[in-house]
């Protein structure tokens, strides 16, 4: 089998997230499906459970402590792959954490030292090494009775702390173009489920769309915790019922290129495919821009509350002003934890006038 084939999917998230749990359920669901799936274990928790302390005052001791994990981390997915590369069956890797994990408990200069001295960069580990990153959001966050240190001797984390460190992973993952953020249930079944159906998008398995909720909204105050980017989004020219579309994504100088493909099979069920492409290759599409639909500029705000990831995307243009809040993944039972700093001023679900493509659409 074609490394080409093998998909890596890192499984992350803050303290007390259901990581545990969410990959004895990935094993039996994929292992059932026809799938070898290997697991690599979290390089930090065998560190500490060896001796190292990462809490030390020591700093050649933290620098050599945190270079080795990063070097163990990567050769173990290394070797990992070239396993699943002489696997007969379709395989799937599955990272209980990945290398940018490590980053999240440093400054970025050590960071940057560490990361030069083992030959490798942010850009690489974070952009391009990994299918897929699924960050579980913390329990310390919207699900504070099911928030434990019990489970791990090793987590120490108040649940501010953990709230703190949940926020921080995303962040050091943003810019990966598969970052899916999984919101806190009142049921932890659905938590799981949500793994699931992403994981199988991934793996080209088709699933039903993950249900999102989308708001007009106003601004009542200053956002807290949010990780903020810049989206150029532009639709190309695509066969009958097929939805093709470049995305900008930009950031503390940073820019990242997605091409995102939606079509529906022959059970009419949606698929929905992206990559990440290189600028030159970009440039290059722009060339076939749907001529029938404006490109679209807006700034985002991501963030959590409660236990609940949403994205807050400002437009610039079109529809100068709008501003248009969205979670996914909230089951048909819950309610949305809405922030204070947000009032709701209509429920938009399912009208199909506020989709992206539709607004982009030349009047």
């Amino acid at each position: 089998m074609s490394q080409n084939n093998i998909k890596k999917i890192v499984l992350t998230g803050g303290p007390c997230a259901g990581k545990t749990t969410a990959l004895v359920k990935i094993i039996e669901h994929f292992t059932s499906r026809g799938f070898k799936v290997f697991t690599i274990p979290e390089v930090p928790t065998m560190f500490q459970q060896a001796g190292m302390d990462y809490l030390t005052k020591n700093r050649n001791l933290f620098y050599e402590g945190e270079k080795a994990t990063l070097e163990i981390q990567l050769a173990l997915e290394d070797k990992f792959m070239t396993m699943a590369e002489q696997c007969d069956e379709p395989s799937v890797i599955v990272c209980d954490r990945g290398a940018m994990d490590i980053s999240a408990y440093m400054d970025s200069a050590t960071w940057d030292s560490i990361t030069h001295a083992v030959g490798t960069s942010t850009d690489e580990l974070r952009e391009n090494r990994y299918d897929a990153v699924l960050h579980l959001v913390s329990a310390a966050d919207g699900a504070e009775k099911f928030y434990t240190t019990a489970n791990n001797p090793e987590r120490h984390e108040g649940i501010a702390q953990a709230r703190q460190l949940d926020k921080r992973i995303i962040e050091v993952w943003t810019g990966h173009p598969h970052l899916r953020v999984i919101n806190n249930h009142e049921n932890f079944d659905n938590k799981l489920n949500r793994v699931i159906k992403e994981i199988s998008d991934v793996l080209g398995i088709p699933q039903p769309i993950v249900a999102e909720r989308k708001y007009i909204v106003e601004l009542k105050g200053e956002p807290e915790n949010v990780v903020s980017s810049d989206i150029v989004q532009t639709y190309l020219v695509a066969d009958p019922g097929v939805e093709t579309r470049l995305r900008q994504r930009s950031w503390n100088g940073q820019n990242v290129y997605v091409l995102t493909t939606r079509r529906r099979n022959t059970n009419n069920e949606q698929i929905e495919t992206e990559r990440q492409i290189t600028k030159n290759l970009y440039d290059s599409l722009l060339q076939q821009a749907d001529p029938y639909r404006r490109t679209i500029h807006k700034h985002r705000m991501s963030f959590i509350w409660k236990g609940q990831y949403f994205e807050l995307d400002k437009f610039i243009k079109p529809s100068n002003g709008l501003m248009i809040l969205e979670t996914k993944g909230v089951a048909d039972n819950e309610t949305v934890n809405f922030p204070p700093f947000i009032k709701v001023l209509k429920d938009i679900t399912g009208q199909t006038n506020y989709y992206n493509y539709n607004i982009a659409l030349r009047k």
